[in-house]
Formats: C-alpha cells, structure tokens, sequence
C-alpha cells in the first residue's frame, strides 16, 4: 500500500474518532450561549423520546417478523443470484445487495447486515468500506414511513415515498462509486 494512502486512511480515522463529541460539544455550548437549559431540555427530549418508543413499537414488531421471514426463507440468495449479472454490469459488488435492500426498510436489520460484511473474513477492505458508505449514505424510508407517519396517522405519503427512494438509490450509486474511487 503506498505511503500517502496510509496517511489519508489515518487522516479520515482521525477525524472520524473526534466528529462526534465535536458536534455535541459544539451544541451544548451554542445552547449554552444562547442561554437555554440545555440539561433540562435533553431531559425533556427524553421523556418526548419515550412515548414515541412506545406508539411505534407494533410497527417494528410486525417489520422485522416480514424482514426475518424474507431472508430465512432463501428468498434473498435467489434475488441475489438472479440480479448478480445487473449489479456486476453496474459494477456494485453482489455481497452489498442484501444491505441495499434492507437499508430502506430497517435500521438495525441493515445493521446487522453491514456488521457481517465488515466481520466475514472474505470481505475485502473496498467492500467493508463501501457497505459503510452505503449504510451512511442512505435512509430507512420504509420505517420512517410506516413508523413515523403512521404513528402521527399521516396517510398520503406518495411523494414522501418517491422522494426518499430517489435519494436512497443516489445514495448507493455514490457510495459504490466513493467506494471504488477512494479505496480499491
């Protein structure tokens, strides 16, 4: 591996370890300076958190006994190798297919996913990289639809839908070409 490519890999860790607690550190200080209660304000953030846990839980249950019956099923190897020719024309590794088509539909589905690509030893470095890319680069739209909009019973999210599976499959186009660009 050449040496300025380590460099830029240990640049992008660094940055990556401090990103958070900057950002908190910032918005604690900027409530700080704007004079609001920032303790009190989590607090209550919590309580509101709370009760919003509670209304969506039926919605997750009822997700994740579809999502579990689809993969256990081998309804997903058969997708897989029947779009394989698809997804090497487009040059996106066939291993991401599950993450991509769980992402969409659940958080911690997708993240269970991307924890078995990053810990299968076969993976290579650009696909362990690229499957993060991809999970950062996209949203759970189904669940936000179906958990958010259905516990504040909002009906009609035809363009919600539309406009948030446009900006799931840019998304993924990018963050397989990022993948490809910036670590194979």
């Amino acid at each position: 591996m050449p040496k300025d490519t380590s460099a830029w890999r240990q640049g992008l860790r660094s940055v990556s370890v401090l990103a958070i607690p900057i950002i908190l550190l910032v918005a604690v200080v900027w409530g700080l300076f704007k004079g609001v209660a920032v303790y009190e304000e989590m607090v209550e953030g919590a309580k509101e958190g709370f009760g919003v846990a509670l209304r969506i839980m039926p919605f997750l249950v009822v997700m994740f006994a579809a999502l579990t019956c689809f993969r256990e099923s081998g309804a997903l190897l058969l997708l897989q190798t029947a779009v394989r020719p698809l997804l090497d024309f487009i040059g996106m590794p066939v291993e991401l297919l599950p993450l991509a088509i769980m992402r969409p539909l659940s958080g911690s589905g997708s993240s269970g996913i991307l924890n078995e690509i990053i810990l299968h030893p076969s993976s290579t470095d650009t696909l362990r990289y690229t499957a993060a890319i991809l999970y950062g680069s996209t949203e759970t739209t189904f669940y936000v639809l179906a958990v958010y909009f259905g516990s504040v019973s909002i009906r009609r999210s035809r363009h919600a839908l539309a406009a948030g599976l446009c900006a799931d499959a840019v998304g993924m186009g990018m963050a397989v070409l990022l993948g490809r660009l910036m670590f194979s």
